[in-house]
């Protein structure tokens, strides 16, 4: 079955321990006007492949988002990711336009985050981490197309999905 409507798709990605999971689980919970999926829950070792930019797990969850949209809803995925990781999909056709939200904070508070709230240890994880949170603090107006900046440093969950409701609403209101 070949999708056949188009919506737009939303893609909030950002850092291990930045908060992008607890906010896509508010969003989860108590939003009708799209649907929220976690890419996390796909995830296996066979696509560990950053030699290709994760080329079939990104293929993968672009088929999937355009065949949940034919629900007529909009899907928001969750997960690591930049444009040039989905732009270039063959998939990306069955979508009308990729939309690109970062959760980011500030180095200090995402290593607490990692260490104490997550109880992370591995010293690669966490600098892996704190390197990807800096390249989208320095790097996502150069992306193409740009992706926009949620700092949650000083923003509770709730805040923070409320900002992330108010981007995606803003945005479906004008398409």
């Amino acid at each position: 079955m070949e999708p056949n409507k188009k919506l737009p798709l939303f893609i909030v990605s950002g850092a291990s321990g930045v908060g992008k999971t607890t906010m896509c689980e508010i969003l989860f919970r108590r939003e009708t006007k799209y649907i929220v999926m976690e890419s996390d829950i796909l995830w296996k070792e066979e696509f560990n492949t950053p030699e290709d930019n994760y080329r079939k797990f990104r293929e993968l969850w672009m088929t999937m988002c355009a065949n949940i949209s034919q629900s007529g809803l909009p899907v928001v995925l969750c997960g690591c990711g930049i444009p040039e990781q989905f732009e270039v999909c063959e998939a990306r056709k069955y979508f009308t336009d990729l939309h690109y939200l970062a959760l980011v904070c500030d180095t200090e508070a995402l290593e607490t985050r990692m260490r104490k709230g997550r109880g992370i240890a591995d010293e690669g994880w966490i600098q892996s981490s704190v390197s990807f949170n800096e390249w989208l603090q320095k790097n996502a107006q150069n992306t193409s197309p740009a992706i926009t900046l949620i700092n949650t440093t000083n923003l509770t969950p709730e805040e923070t999905a409320g900002k992330a409701e108010e981007w995606i609403t803003g945005i479906l209101t004008n398409e």
